[in-house]
């Protein structure tokens, strides 16, 4: 599977506020620079590298530190958590984890939640339950975006939030509930990240809720390598693609893709300051 062709380049230039640079796809492996480099060269300014295990997510703030058009976001991802088998085997890895959101260009913790689609079992919920509570804290405790992993979790990912009190931007990364969902969202003043899946037939209720979504509260993202927009589905994904997935979002919501794309970009230092 090769990487798609590079897309018109988008004339307002815009960021990806969700990638994994380090996860490799497909018969062909683009380096970090390729992608960097490409990337740029249509309109994608900067990007936010995001770590799911405590050593990507030391890899996303060591490359953060060194490159100019990344910034990092670290966490342990729901699904790790339970594979540490004690809260005090989590906890020193959430240890480690508060110690890199110090670092001055991490400026997301996430990607972290609930996900009810991999983990089953009481115990295993537990555990992610608590790395949940955990990453919120550290974020309030740093005043960093909460970025919100989420599947077939909405209710309690809500919940928890509402519970443990959310820190003062939150993201759903990878956006994937209905208009129900979208409107909590609105209440609250969440964020809600949409990816390329947002171009494919079935899925209505993402391009539902995004029409309804104020323009202050949308971003968009890549999740590369996966979610590749159609045309190119089941092919790797990157952040040179953002601009098919930009493109549709201003079709659904009958704005013009320049307009949009300053908006998203805007949108995106809201949430995680400068890349400067």
């Amino acid at each position: 599977m090769s990487y798609p062709p590079l897309p018109e380049p988008l004339e307002v230039a815009t960021y990806d506020n969700h990638t994994h640079l380090d996860i490799a796809f497909g018969d062909e492996a683009l380096s970090t620079r390729e992608q960097l480099d490409k990337a740029a060269s249509v309109g994608i300014k900067g990007l936010v590298q995001v770590g799911v295990t405590l050593a990507t997510s030391k890899w996303s703030a060591e490359l953060a530190a060194k490159e100019p058009q990344v910034l990092a976001a670290v966490a342990l991802h729901p699904n790790e958590a339970p594979d540490y088998g004690t809260i005090a085997k989590l906890d020193q890895a959430i240890a480690e984890i508060a110690d890199l959101a110090t670092q001055p260009r991490v400026r997301a913790i996430g990607e972290t939640g609930l996900d009810f689609f991999r983990t089953e079992g009481e115990e295993p919920l537990a555990l992610q339950l608590h790395s949940f509570e955990e990453h919120i804290r550290i974020a309030k405790e740093n005043d960093l975006a909460l970025m919100i992993h989420d599947r077939d979790a909405h209710d309690q990912v809500v919940a928890t939030l509402k519970r443990v009190g959310a820190p003062g931007r939150v993201v759903f990364h990878c956006y994937s509930g209905d208009v129900d969902l979208a409107q909590i969202c609105i209440d609250n003043g969440w964020y809600m990240s949409f990816a390329g899946n947002i171009t494919i037939k079935r899925n209505e209720h993402l391009r539902n809720s995004l029409a309804m979504a104020p323009k202050e509260l949308i971003l968009v993202e890549t999740d590369a390598p996966f979610l590749t927009p159609e045309p190119f589905r089941g092919r790797p994904n990157a952040s040179y693609l953002v601009p098919i997935t930009v493109r549709k979002m201003a079709e659904i919501r009958g704005v013009d893709a320049n307009e949009l794309s300053g908006q998203l970009a805007q949108n995106t230092e809201n949430v995680y300051g400068s890349w400067n």
